[in-house]
């Protein structure tokens, strides 16, 4: 590890109140730790198994400098491979998705099947074992329709844990069979942690998402617009009230999911669920609260709640009675980040009739064009000589945990030297 990072890593765990220093914004060597100890220790959400519906059906996931192939194979399971070829390294894919009964390398034609295993290269000595040139696998796994993956080289982290603590959430919309209505990307030039702690605080909500903040109530906003602990306590108090007759509503139309957050003892892992009310009057989120589609899943009524779930801080999952909003954060290089939004609705609902999709997306769409702008100014502005962090305010408390996450996932960092960068 460099010296300079690993000094900066160290002054930075006695400093949990305020952001990281300007360097790790910017820094390659970082970004390329990151890649490797951060986001190869996360299950990332790449999409909808309705976007490989049939055997040959595939798509390609992007992050850092990996493109990984994720295929329907044959037998109808869902397969994951790195996009690059055994023989000398080229890409396989380059169309981001499409259909085929086997992969062929464009370079020299090395064929592979779709559960990975090499089926032909012409013209290879007698000698060659064509069992031990498959594609090299990605951790692949399942949950409710999602599809996540790991690009851990060894074992992947448990999945299993956090997955039957989200799957009430996920199965109250009926996400695995749900519709995808709409799909939109805001690809942002900054840094992903900046994306990240943008996303995870809400003292920006009231001067800066306008159109957001109309459409959810203000304490609770206040308490816990980005998750548990996101918010001072004497907000929570004031939410108290609303939260308990909202509660009561939930409950006796069997809808109320308890709350859960990570354990403070598992700094290893940054996730949460919950069920909160939208805000007085209000039974979706949307522009005046009033439907946007027809009810998901298990809801017979409107109740007025608003399920989330982070399966880290990469991707979420946020749902109301009549649609879910499926959030994905995708590290491109250490200024850019891929935004993804993708709207999902019940299976059966037509557009035109049960739905119109500017309607649909619009309180997401205008909050996160927003965004976009927002944390780009941020990036320039951490790209300074004169910026200096300042301290977290009572709003920013995720933040506070999100640090201390990142530090501890960095703490064994192989960060490579610029000789190794190429710099």
């Amino acid at each position: 590890m460099r010296d300079d990072i690993r000094a900066w890593l160290d002054a930075e765990s006695g400093l949990p109140d305020q952001p990281l220093r300007g360097e790790f914004y910017v820094d390659a060597g970082i970004f390329a730790a990151e890649m490797r100890d951060v986001l190869g220790r996360q299950w990332l959400y790449a999409d909808h198994v309705s976007r490989i519906p049939r055997p040959g059906d595939y798509f390609l996931f992007e992050v850092g400098g990996e493109s990984i192939i994720v295929v329907r194979r044959k037998d109808g399971t869902i397969g994951a491979y790195f996009n690059v070829c055994r023989h000398r390294g080229s890409r396989i894919c380059l169309d981001r998705q499409g259909s085929l009964s086997s992969f062929v390398c464009p370079y020299h034609a090395w064929t592979y099947d779709l559960d990975g295993a090499l089926r032909g290269a012409a013209h290879m000595p007698d000698d060659f074992e064509r069992r031990d040139a498959g594609l090299m696998p990605c951790h692949v796994r399942e949950l409710e329709g999602l599809i996540f993956l790991c690009l851990a080289e060894g074992e992947a982290p448990d999945f299993d844990a956090l997955a039957e603590i989200a799957r009430p959430y996920l199965a109250l919309n009926g996400l695995a069979t749900a519709r995808l209505a709409a799909r939109r990307s805001y690809p942002t030039s900054a840094n992903w942690k900046l994306v990240v702690d943008n996303f995870q605080e809400c003292y920006h909500c009231a001067p800066a998402h306008k159109l957001y903040s109309s459409a959810h109530s203000k304490d609770k906003l206040l308490a816990f617009g980005a998750g548990p602990g996101s918010g001072p306590v004497d907000a929570a108090e004031r939410f108290s009230g609303e939260l308990a007759t909202w509660r009561e509503r939930a409950s006796a139309a069997g809808t109320w999911l308890d709350a859960r957050a990570e354990e403070e003892d598992d700094i290893r892992s940054i996730w949460s669920v919950g069920r909160l009310p939208i805000k007085a009057g209000a039974l979706t989120e949307s522009v005046d609260g009033a439907p946007v589609s027809r009810l998901m899943g298990r809801f017979a009524e409107f109740d007025g709640g608003h399920s989330a779930v982070a399966f880290n801080v990469f991707s979420y999952f946020l749902a109301s009675n009549d649609h879910v909003v499926m959030i994905r954060f995708t590290p491109r290089g250490v200024l850019e980040t891929d935004v993804e939004f993708q709207w999902f609705v019940h299976p059966e609902a037509e557009e035109g009739v049960d739905y119109e999709v500017e309607r649909l997306v619009r309180v997401w769409d205008v909050t996160t064009t927003e965004d976009k702008r927002i944390t780009e100014d941020n990036q320039a502005g951490v790209a300074s000589s004169r910026y200096r962090p300042g301290r977290f305010s009572a709003l920013e408390g995720r933040l506070s945990t999100i640090k201390r996450w990142y530090l501890h996932e960095m703490a064994t960092a192989s960060v490579p030297s610029h000789e190794e960068l190429g710099a």
